[in-house]
C-alpha cells in the first residue's frame, strides 16, 4: 500500500514577504544563471536562495551552508511559518500551450519512500549521480525538501481529488504567477475527515514517479545515512517520507510535452539524402516544406511509428513510419515490446546509432532538447541547426506499461508540462 500523510508544512508568512509571485521559483534542473540572477532581483526572500544558491566570489561557506543558513535566518524571523494543523495541500496550475487553456489539479502529501521495485511506487527515468550528489548535498544541509517530487496515481473517476475539490470553493487560494505566465494556485485542507477520506482512497492505488527522480534516490539515500547514524528512531520520523504533489492520470489537464531533437550536424544535409539512408526500414508517408503540416500528421496518427525529420539545406519535411517493428527486438532484445516501441526509442536505437553515418550526424552528435513547434521551426529559420526531428511525445500508458515493467525510459522521453513551483509548502525531514 502507498502510504500518504497530511503533514505540517512550512510555509511564506505572505505579511512578511508580500506577493507569493516574488518569492517562488522553478525546480533547479530548469534555472538557467540569468533566471537564477532574476529570481535573486524579485525577492531577498525567493526560494532560489535554498533551492538553487548561487557560486558567490569570495565563498567562505559552501552554497549547501549558505542554503541553511538562510532557512534558519527565515525561520527565526517569521518569514516561514510552520502550519499548526497537519493538512493536505490542494495545487492547482493553470496554464496555456499551443494556443489551449488547461487547468492541471493535485496536493501535496508525504509519501513513505520506498525503494524503486519493492512496492507501490514506480519511476520511470534514468537518474545521474551528479544531480543526485547535489541534492544530497542541500538535504544534509537544511534538513528540509525544499521542491516536491512529481507523482501520477490511476483514477478514471477522478474520486480522490471529488474529495478536495469542495475546500478550493470555501476559501480564497494563495496565488503566484510563474515566469512563464502559469497561475499557480494553493489551499490548505486540514479537515480531518476529508484527510481520512483521501488516505483510504489512495492506499490501494501505485504511484508513478513523473518528475523528480533524483530527489526520489536522494530522500531514499538520506533516510539511510540518518537511520545508521541512529537518527530515525521509528517508522513515522518525517526522513522516512518525501514531499510529493500528486495528480491523478486521468485529470484533464495533465499534459506530457513531445521533446524534440535537434542535430548540429557538421554539414548540411538534404531531404533526398536523408531519405536514401532511411528507405531500408520506414516509408516516406508525407513530405512539404511546412513544420506544422508534419507536425499536424503526428498528432493526427496518434503512433509512436512516425517521425518527422526537417532539413535545413532544402526546407523540406519528410514524415516517416517505420515499415517493420520487429526490427527493434532484434535491436534491444533486452527490453521490452513497450520499451521497443517508443518513438524516441526508434529514432535513436535505429536511426542514430543505426542508419546515419557518422559523418553527417557528428561523433558524438549534437543534440539539442526543445519541446514546442515554434522552437524548432525558430531554430532551423535561424540556421542554429542543420537537421530537426520531431518526435511523438510518449503517453501515460507507454509510462505505466515500462515503468510497471521495472524498465526506465530512453533519456528525454517525457516532459510534464508546467514544472511545479518550489516555495508553495515545504517539508521538515527532521521537525513533524
Amino acid at each position: 500500500m502507498v502510504d500518504i500523510r497530511a503533514f505540517r508544512g512550512f510555509r511564506y508568512d505572505p505579511g512578511r514577504v508580500g506577493s507569493l509571485t516574488a518569492v517562488v521559483c522553478p525546480p533547479y534542473d530548469v534555472i538557467d544563471p540569468v533566471l537564477q540572477e532574476r529570481l535573486y532581483a524579485a525577492s531577498p526572500y525567493n526560494a532560489i536562495r535554498l533551492e538553487l544558491p548561487r557560486d558567490e566570489a569570495d565563498e567562505r561557506a559552501s552554497k549547501y551552508d549558505r542554503a541553511a543558513a538562510t532557512l534558519r535566518h527565515w525561520l527565526v524571523d517569521g518569514i516561514l511559518r510552520q502550519d499548526s494543523a497537519r493538512s493536505l495541500y490542494v495545487y492547482e496550475q493553470e496554464f496555456t500551450v499551443e494556443g489551449v487553456l488547461y487547468q492541471r489539479r493535485g496536493f501535496f502529501a508525504r509519501v513513505r519512500l520506498e525503494p524503486p521495485g519493492s512496492g507501490r511506487i514506480f519511476p520511470h527515468e534514468q537518474t545521474l549521480s551528479g544531480p543526485k550528489e547535489d541534492r544530497l548535498q542541500l538535504y544534509r544541509a537544511t534538513g528540509f525538501n525544499v521542491s516536491p517530487i512529481f507523482g501520477l496515481y490511476p483514477d478514471q473517476t477522478q474520486e480522490v481529488y471529488a474529495v478536495l475539490e469542495p475546500w478550493t470553493r470555501s476559501a480564497p487560494p494563495l496565488e503566484a504567477r510563474d515566469h512563464l505566465g502559469v497561475v499557480h494556485r494553493l489551499w490548505s485542507v486540514s479537515d480531518s475527515v476529508t484527510i481520512s477520506r483521501v488516505v483510504g482512497l489512495m492506499g490501494s492505488r501505485p504511484v508513478y514517479i513523473a518528475d523528480g527522480h533524483h530527489r526520489y534516490e536522494t530522500a531514499l539515500r538520506y533516510r539511510d545515512e540518518l537511520a545508521t547514524a541512529g537518527e530515525v528512531p521509528d517508522p513515522e520520523h518525517p526522513a522516512n517520507f518525501t514531499l510529493m504533489m500528486l495528480t491523478g492520470m486521468s485529470d484533464p489537464g495533465l499534459v506530457i510535452l513531445p521533446t524534440h531533437r535537434l542535430i548540429d550536424t557538421p554539414q548540411g544535409v538534404m531531404a533526398g539524402e536523408l531519405e536514401r539512408y532511411l528507405s531500408g526500414y520506414f516509408d516516406v508517408v508525407h513530405r512539404g516544406h511546412s513544420a506544422a503540416a508534419a507536425w499536424e500528421y503526428l498528432q493526427l496518427d496518434e503512433s509512436q511509428q512516425v517521425l518527422a525529420f526537417g532539413t535545413a539545406a532544402d526546407g523540406l519535411w519528410l514524415v516517416v513510419r517505420l515499415r517493420d517493428p520487429a526490427v527493434m527486438a532484434q535491436l534491444a532484445p533486452e527490453r521490452s515490446p513497450a520499451w521497443r516501441g517508443l518513438a524516441v526509442s526508434i529514432l535513436h536505437r535505429l536511426v542514430l546509432e543505426r542508419l546515419l553515418p557518422t559523418d553527417l550526424l557528428g561523433n558524438p552528435p549534437r543534440l539539442r532538447y526543445v519541446h514546442l513547434l515554434e522552437e524548432v521551426q525558430g531554430e532551423l529559420g535561424k540556421g542554429n541547426c542543420r537537421l530537426a526531428v520531431l518526435v511523438p511525445a510518449a503517453t501515460i500508458r507507454d509510462l505505466v506499461a515500462i515503468a510497471g515493467a521495472g524498465e526506465t525510459m530512453p533519456p528525454k522521453s517525457t516532459y510534464f508540462y508546467p514544472k511545479l513551483l518550489t516555495g508553495l509548502v515545504f517539508h521538515s525531514l527532521r521537525k513533524d
